[in-house]
């Protein structure tokens, strides 16, 4: 069970696998045929389960991945988040001003949002593949670096559901527990509703 202890898990796709009961453990049980791929996969766990919150294609990739998530981060949660050197220039940023659409029915995508605001090719997706109608990830803002918790229209019109309410909550506490400043841009209707979703504790998650 580590994995769901830790901070953050990252996958080297079709090389790491997790889970409680393998396959061989599943035919036994239950006569169900699944590989170690399907069952506990990077594919599997970042898209569906939401246990892997990064995957790479390989090893030295995940290296790289693991070193630009801690460059967000505080050594410690008594200090303060890093600051990397930020020459000001050109802060107008005029595209922003047609990225989102009069029309309220029209979906748009909130990372080019994103992109907008903070330094440039700063962004670092968290738990990019799972409950893809909320956004998370680390950026910097003037060279400080900061959370963003984001809705994204582009996926169930930026409806919350159980999955994305846990993935933004989760992503919150670990920012409040470092001294992360968060960026939050909002453009939700509200929560998907459906049997699926009250019998699975929206009204816990989504509080």
């Amino acid at each position: 069970y580590s994995p769901a202890m830790t901070d953050f898990t990252i996958m080297v796709e079709n090389n790491s696998y997790m889970f409680v009961t393998g396959p061989n453990v599943v035919k036994t049980v239950t006569n169900e045929e699944v590989t170690s791929e399907e069952l506990g996969g990077a594919s599997t766990h970042s898209t569906k389960s939401g246990v892997a919150h990064i995957t790479s294609p390989n090893g030295v990739e995940c290296l790289e991945d693991i070193k630009k998530l801690l460059s967000y981060m505080p050594q410690n949660n008594r200090e303060t988040t890093p600051r990397l050197p930020y020459e000001l220039g050109e802060e107008l940023r005029t595209a922003l001003n047609t990225i989102v659409p009069d029309n309220a029915n029209k979906p748009y995508d909130m990372h080019d949002v994103i992109k907008g605001i903070i330094d440039e090719d700063s962004f670092f997706e968290v738990h990019k593949n799972f409950a893809e109608n909320i956004i998370v990830g680390f950026a910097r803002l003037g060279g400080r670096s900061i959370g963003i918790v984001a809705n994204q229209p582009m996926v169930l019109a930026g409806c919350l559901d159980v999955n994305s309410s846990i993935k933004g909550a989760r992503f919150v506490r670990f920012c409040d527990a470092f001294n992360i400043p968060l960026l939050v841009l909002e453009d939700v209707p509200g929560f998907l509703p459906g049997t699926d979703q009250e019998w699975n504790g929206i009204i816990t998650h989504g509080a």
